[in-house]
């Protein structure tokens, strides 16, 4: 078989769903793989906003902020369409708004600035020790290892082959319910190639932002977002760019979860490339609902 006619690789997928069609000015249309999820992956939604607004400022404004707020579940079975308007062409920043539509009603809104590469004070938190990913269990042996004991949801979510590999440092909340502090500490790398083009990395790096980090809301509960007995949903989303990266190596996702109160967690993350250089922060806020017993 050639490689034309293989299927495409999970992240060659992501690139083809970030790569927006182009109906007219200002909109855009995005699909979504069909992986068998009864909703559209948070991750991919930011990507594919902050796509369309990249698609409509210069190419040497790059993005340094977005703001978003998820306001209902999306369809994978039917395209999204992306809005964007246009609030401020700057000197140095540019601003655009962008409002995801489906069935004739908004899913998701975001804002979101770019700037001008320009020379400026630099200083960053440091990195902080951990067990570098190389001696840490992989993906494919956690699977071997433990998915025939975990629940259904963590095994279907498991399962499939996806474009970001994860590699926790610490696998306690997967294989136990245990209570913990609400930290954790990820390595997450891309599966393949990542266009060698800001505008790609910048959202391939917006789309792996909104993996794993709601989960250390629920640490100090010893449940998780796979917990049938939860309702666990992104509610918001905000990340600043700090320093370009190529997505060529394992990044690690510093995670910790300061509150959690009224059915809301909070999250807040760090990314950093292997050499310790701080690449975007992250804060969320998201649904953490007990449901009701039957």
């Amino acid at each position: 078989m050639s490689r034309d006619d293989e299927k495409p690789t999970a992240m060659e997928t992501l690139i083809a769903t970030l790569d927006l069609e182009k109906l007219e000015e200002n909109l855009f249309r995005g699909s979504s793989p069909q992986v068998g999820w009864q909703r559209v992956f948070g991750g991919q939604v930011i990507g594919q906003a902050l796509m369309a607004a990249q698609r409509t400022v210069p190419d040497n404004r790059f993005v340094h902020s977005l703001h978003a707020y998820f306001m209902r579940p999306g369809d994978p079975s039917v395209p999204i369409v992306y809005q964007v308007e246009r609030p401020l062409d700057g000197a140095s920043f540019v601003n655009r708004r962008v409002l995801a539509v489906q069935h004739g009603k908004p899913i998701f809104s975001m804002s979101a600035s770019f700037h001008i590469d320009e020379p400026g004070f630099d200083h960053q938190f440091h990195m902080p020790q951990v067990t570098q990913p190389e001696d840490l269990i992989a993906e494919q042996q956690f699977k071997e290892l433990y998915l025939d004991q975990a629940p259904e949801p963590v095994r279907r979510y498991w399962a499939r082959e996806r474009p970001i590999e994860l590699r926790p440092v610490s696998l306690k909340h997967y294989i136990s319910k245990e209570k913990l502090s609400p930290f954790q500490d990820v390595w997450v790398r891309a599966t393949g190639p990542v266009p060698n083009k800001r505008h790609f990395q910048a959202a391939v790096l917006a789309y792996l932002s909104d993996m794993t980090l709601l989960d250390t809301s629920l640490f100090p509960y010893g449940v998780s977002v796979f917990d049938p007995s939860v309702q666990a949903a992104s509610l918001d989303h905000a990340m600043w760019f700090h320093r370009p990266c190529t997505l060529d190596d394992w990044l690690l996702y510093v995670e910790d979860s300061p509150s959690a109160f009224g059915a809301r967690g909070m999250t807040r993350g760090s990314l950093y490339s292997r050499d310790g250089t701080l690449i975007a922060s992250v804060a969320q806020e998201g649904l953490i609902r007990r449901r009701a017993q039957a």
